[in-house]
């Protein structure tokens, strides 16, 4: 799945399963990762918006992707047209901290998709089972103006 986001701003490893009502997906937070030199220097977690953000870029970007391809019978470069916009992030929990070096699994649950816009309901879980962090995430595509 081709998602517009890049190092070292892409929080997706692969796509483990996707179809038209769940995906999920992983992601293995690397030890060197450009936001634990501040967060924290002596004792490093992953920040809660990068969490948030690697719940979005599999539960709202990737899957929207595939949705926007299934519903209106695009190809992936027509797609690329598009520009994925994070609108909506409620009842966000957090249970758990991530560490440098560990594995989370993404799993999305479609509640809508309708004229481009989807929500989700998100959950991130460690490689054993516990819950991570879980909310609601919504997003759009749009197409952007030239600059």
């Amino acid at each position: 799945m081709a998602v517009p986001q890049q190092v070292p701003f892409r929080f997706i490893d692969e796509i483990t399963e996707l179809d038209e009502e769940h995906i999920v997906g992983s992601y293995r937070f690397r030890k060197d990762e450009f936001f634990y030199r501040g967060h924290f220097p002596e004792r490093p977690i992953t920040p809660g918006v990068i969490l948030i953000e690697t719940m979005a870029q599999t539960g709202v970007v990737a899957f929207g992707i595939y949705l926007t391809m299934a519903h209106n019978h695009l190809n992936l470069e027509q797609v690329k047209e598009l520009t994925a916009l994070f609108t909506l992030a409620e009842r966000v929990e957090f249970m758990e901290t991530v560490y440098p070096g560990e594995k989370v699994i993404i799993r999305g649950d479609k509640v809508y998709f309708r004229r481009g816009s989807m929500k989700a309901k998100v959950c991130m879980e460690r490689e054993a089972g516990q819950t991570v962090c879980l909310g609601t995430l919504a997003g759009m595509g749009v197409r952007l103006k030239e600059s």
